[in-house]
This record gives structure tokens, sequence and C-alpha cells, in this order.
């Protein structure tokens, strides 16, 4: 478990994504395989799930970050294009056929779009992983889902997504600035913007 400024991160274990959490949001929550050491982890930060967590966050529809959802009394928020793949329990564009798992229907209370604020992050749609990946910035810091990693990574895009989309959202990201860079998996890192530059650059082979 680590910590950037007020942002709680909870490093995943087994398929886990990622997930987040500051002020009343969780960002992602994992397959929901592991979901004792993700609610031991939140408590240990400090805050008290049933009372502190509204919201959740989902950066994309992918099994790996959403499904955990329905272990939090907390409404979703999910982009506008992948909010159909989680109300309808779509285990293709879900993927959890991939882990074994169905995915049962939820609802989504939240159905986001570019430019949308949560608390002090915008919105920023970031299509090519899934239809409906986002980021969250707030001038400093990017919450950046499976759309760019650590290291020169971005996300895989066989799994529903479009290889053109995810280089222009790689381009979009290249134009901001970022200090920490908060990735659905792997490593958070500062200086952030070098390891979008270097993941913009890479993808460019492709």
């Amino acid at each position: 478990m680590k910590k950037f400024h007020n942002i709680t991160m909870i490093e995943g274990i087994g398929f886990d994504s990622n997930i987040y959490v500051f002020d009343d949001v969780i960002v992602d929550t994992g397959t929901g395989q592991n979901i004792e050491y993700v609610l031991n982890s939140i408590k240990e930060a400090g805050f008290n799930i049933s009372e502190d967590i509204k919201r959740i966050v989902n950066t994309h529809c992918h099994f790996d970050h959403t499904g955990g959802n329905h272990f939090f009394n907390a409404k979703i928020a999910i982009h506008q294009a992948d909010a159909p793949a989680l109300e309808n329990g779509d285990i293709n564009t879900t993927a959890a056929y991939m882990f074994g798992k169905p995915i049962e229907p939820m609802k989504v209370d939240f159905h986001l779009k570019e430019g949308d604020k949560i608390n002090d992050f915008e919105v920023i749609h970031t299509p090519g992983h899934t239809a409906g990946g986002i980021c969250l910035y707030d001038g400093e810091t990017l919450i950046s889902g499976d759309t760019v990693f650590a290291e020169g990574g971005f996300g895989r895009f066989d799994i529903g997504g479009d290889i053109k989309m995810l280089k222009t959202s790689l381009e979009k990201l290249s134009n901001l600035d970022v200090e920490y860079l908060l990735p659905g998996h792997g490593p958070a890192v500062d200086n952030g913007s070098e390891h979008i530059n270097l993941s913009n650059r890479n993808i460019k082979q492709f």
C-alpha cells in the first residue's frame, strides 16, 4: 500500500488491477477474487468502507477492474461507451471469460463522458484498450487505467480495443503535464510525462 498525496494505492495481487482510494471514491475494484486483501488494505488506510466509500469509478469495463464492484455499497460510474457491458453482464466485452468467471449485471449510476468531474479530477476519454476507457487527471496526477503504464507500456488492444484509437489517446496524454502516473497495473511512478512520452513513441512501432 502506497500514498500519493491523498490517494491510497492498493497494489493488485493475482489478476487484480491496482486500486486507488481518495475522498469518497474508489477507482477500480479488482476481480473480487482477493477481496479480503482489498478490504483489509482499505481499512488499514483509515477508511470506513460502509461510510466513506460512496462512489466506484471504473476506468473501463474489464473484469479485472470491475469484478469486485458488488462488494461495495456504492454508486458505480463508468464511461457511457463501456456502461452497457456492465449493465448486461457481457462476459465477452468485460473479458470475464478470460478469467473463467461470469459477471453479474450491475446498475451503472453515472454514465461518464469527457470533461466530467470526479472531485478534483477531470475525466479524460482515452479509448483504445476498450471503447470507454478513461483516465482521471487533476493537473498533476494521472490515474490511467490500462491506457498507459510505466516504462513505456500501454494497454493491449486485441480484446475489443482499437490500435488507432489507442495511438490517438496516447498522443492526447502526451500533451499533459503529469508528475505522478498511477496505472491500472504495475508500479506507480513519478516523472509521469516521461513514461507517457516513451509509451507514445513505442506504440508508433505498431
